[in-house]
């Protein structure tokens, strides 16, 4: 999402770092190309123009100027400013209240709301929570039907609405059924519009009297940019919203929602969709955003999701075949396996920091393809062949492309690859494996 502004600012700050010895005209000339680059990726105006005035304020200051590493500093405080326009800290769902509690999502139609419920129904089961669905719009054609397809997918219990139901009576029985089912959270889906009117917000005015959530979630496309900043002002002017759910964050939209929003509103982002599977919503941290902006990467997030996939007693057996050098073709599959669990491979490289900045990086487009062939081909070897690499001569090669669906060329590749993995880790070994990350791929 912020790839080109992420461009444009390591342009700055490189220019910025050639300078032996920073002074207010270089400063100066320097950040009329942030303001720029803050425009192009479409961010509010106003909020450009009070940021470009908070960064030089502090970029201007005499501990900028007499340090040591100014272009360092300049980034420091950038950073900063960053995080503070996007929020500061992660601000999660508010649960208060007595049990079921409610959450309503609200948006115009298109914005992915009925996704996003089943996305938080995944993410609250996943933090000891019972969610129970709620299709609370009766217009658009199949929404119902949507909605209670993801339940039955994710196995959630979602209440069983029908279309000639008042949307208001719907969230009040489906409170009392979430009660009798055990469940201690409601995600009502609202109806949307194609665009915001009178009669919708009146709607969503009279179920939020009626329900009293203990949280309301906008749901925006980031892909509509600035309208979803206004919509954002309308519906918190409306219903006082309690946080922004910002959807197809994965696309090619230009980060300008993401970074004016809170500025505008006063209402922080709490989450990002990332992807279109049921999984890949993600809790939104400011800081982690302003780092992967500038290029710093989202080391903590990796973290989490290697955390959220690896299998604890899996990852100390990996750990002592790894000292052993006794990593088989079985144990790589596996490690594939988890690594796909955790979303897409050329997201997460960009969250190792200094990735995103190789130029061998910019135009990687590493797929599930690539590791789905992989992990057909070692599907596609006996458990002899996958525990000892040394036997696959060339007629096994054919029989194993062949089963898999795919070239001798790429069963060769493979088989090349592991093998200098194998080297790698021999010498690793030799000199001491300090510093290997329990349960991930060391390669």
């Amino acid at each position: 999402m912020f790839e080109n502004l992420s461009d444009k600012l390591e342009s700055v700050f490189k220019k910025l770092k050639g300078h032996g010895k920073l002074t207010e005209s270089n400063i100066e000339d320097g950040l009329r190309e942030v303001r720029m680059a803050l425009l192009e990726a479409d961010v509010h105006f106003r909020v450009v123009k009070q940021f470009i005035a908070d960064v030089k304020v502090r970029a201007l200051g005499q501990d900028v100027l007499a340090s040591l590493t100014p272009g360092q500093q300049i980034i420091k405080i950038v950073n900063e400013q960053l995080t503070e326009l996007m929020g500061s800290r992660h601000e999660t769902l508010d649960l208060k209240g007595s049990r079921p509690v409610a959450i309503m999502l609200v948006g115009l139609q298109g914005s992915g709301k009925t996704t996003t419920a089943g996305k938080l129904a995944v993410y609250l089961r996943d933090n000891g929570h019972k969610p129970y669905l709620v299709p609370a719009d009766v217009y658009r054609p199949a929404a119902i039907d949507q909605l209670t397809k993801l339940g039955g997918q994710l196995s959630v219990p979602v209440f069983a609405s029908q279309t000639d139901m008042n949307p208001v009576d719907i969230c009040l029985e489906a409170r009392v059924a979430a009660q009798m089912a055990g469940c201690d959270t409601l995600l009502l889906d609202t109806a949307g519009r194609l665009h915001i009117d009178e009669s919708l917000m009146a709607e969503l005015a009279q179920i939020k009297d009626a329900v009293k959530p203990s949280d309301t979630l906008l749901v925006a496309d980031a892909m509509t940019g600035q309208d979803a900043v206004n919509i954002a002002q309308s519906f918190n002017d409306a219903l006082d919203i309690g946080g922004i759910v910002l959807t197809k964050t994965d696309g090619d939209a230009r980060g300008g929602a993401a970074l004016s929003i809170k500025a505008v509103t006063g209402k922080p982002i709490k989450f990002v969709g990332t992807g279109e599977k049921l999984t890949q919503l993600e809790a939104f941290h400011p800081d982690r955003m302003a780092s992967t902006i500038l290029g710093m990467g989202d080391v903590l997030t990796l973290i989490e999701k290697a955390q959220s996939v690896v299998d604890e007693k899996k990852a100390v057996e990996l750990e002592k075949k790894l000292r052993k050098s006794q990593f088989t073709l079985e144990d790589f599959r596996d490690q594939l396996v988890q690594v796909r669990k955790m979303g897409s491979l050329s997201d997460l490289l960009q969250m190792i920091p200094g990735m995103g900045k190789m130029k061998q990086m910019k135009h990687l487009d590493v797929g599930d393809g690539e590791l789905v062939k992989i992990e057909a081909i070692i599907n596609s070897m006996t458990r002899k062949e996958r525990q000892n690499h040394a036997i696959i001569n060339g007629s096994r090669r054919k029989r194993i492309a062949k089963g898999s669906g795919t070239r001798v060329q790429d069963v060769n590749s493979l088989l090349k690859n592991y093998t200098q993995v194998m080297k790698m880790m021999k010498k690793m070994n030799k000199s001491g494996m300090r510093g290997l990350g329990r349960g991930m791929l060391p390669f």
